[in-house]
């Protein structure tokens, strides 16, 4: 049946979802030229490599062409800082996920030049965005958002040398305290099935925040 359904949405006529070595089936949203093995690569343009076309900042009007709880796992790299509706993308991909499935999600930080720099991008996200694509951010008000997301883990990338030496409280006051200190936001989500109630005002009960060192290139 999944296979049926993709058929036509295939650009190199595969027959059959791409699978990893564990049979999971991995999509690639946004993919642009990026175009990963093992994963279903999905993108707005007729690029090469792209096996799914479909816009995903019209979600709502155009649900994207995967059946119900039918994706294990997602990758999002530098695509909701440009959607202009993320919930309806967030409610879909919820849709399309198995219970448990697991979204990587990377964006600039909020609070750095990159997150304004390109015009195409209409939002900025921080830590606590990602709790609006869960139920309980929602106990004071409905927006008709009925995804459910659970943020088990948020990863901030801040340059090495420049951070060298100073400890997680203190790289964590400077994120929350100045600009330019995080390179790139990388979130992991986990979907939760059946969708929770709204109501509970917890935005972030089991969310875990890491401070990672790279290279500045």
């Amino acid at each position: 049946m999944f296979a049926a359904l993709l058929k036509s949405y295939f650009r190199r006529g595969a027959s059959a979802p791409a699978l990893n070595d564990h049979g999971a089936r991995r999509l690639h949203l946004g993919c642009g030229t990026d175009i990963r093995e093992g994963w279903i690569n999905l993108d707005a343009q007729k690029l090469p490599g792209v096996d799914v076309i479909a816009d995903l900042d019209d979600c709502r009007r155009k649900p994207l062409p995967f059946p119900d709880d039918s994706i294990d796992e997602f990758l999002c790299s530098h695509v909701l800082e440009h959607l202009r509706d993320a919930l309806g993308l967030m409610q879909e991909m919820h849709r399309i996920a198995k219970p448990g499935a697991i979204a990587t999600i990377k964006v600039p930080y909020g609070s750095s030049d990159d997150a304004d720099e390109d015009p195409t991008h209409v939002r900025r996200l921080f830590l606590y965005s990602f709790s609006y694509f869960s139920q309980r951010g929602y106990w004071y008000a409905d927006y008709g958002y009925r995804g459910d997301w659970e943020t088990e883990n948020i990863v901030l990338t801040v340059d090495a040398a420049r951070h060298a030496g100073k400890t997680f409280d203190q790289v964590f006051e400077e994120v929350r305290s100045q600009r330019n200190v995080v390179l790139e936001m990388i979130t992991t989500l986990r979907a939760v099935k059946p969708a929770r109630a709204r109501g509970v005002r917890d935005k972030s009960r089991n969310m875990r925040v890491e401070i990672k060192h790279i290279e500045d290139k």
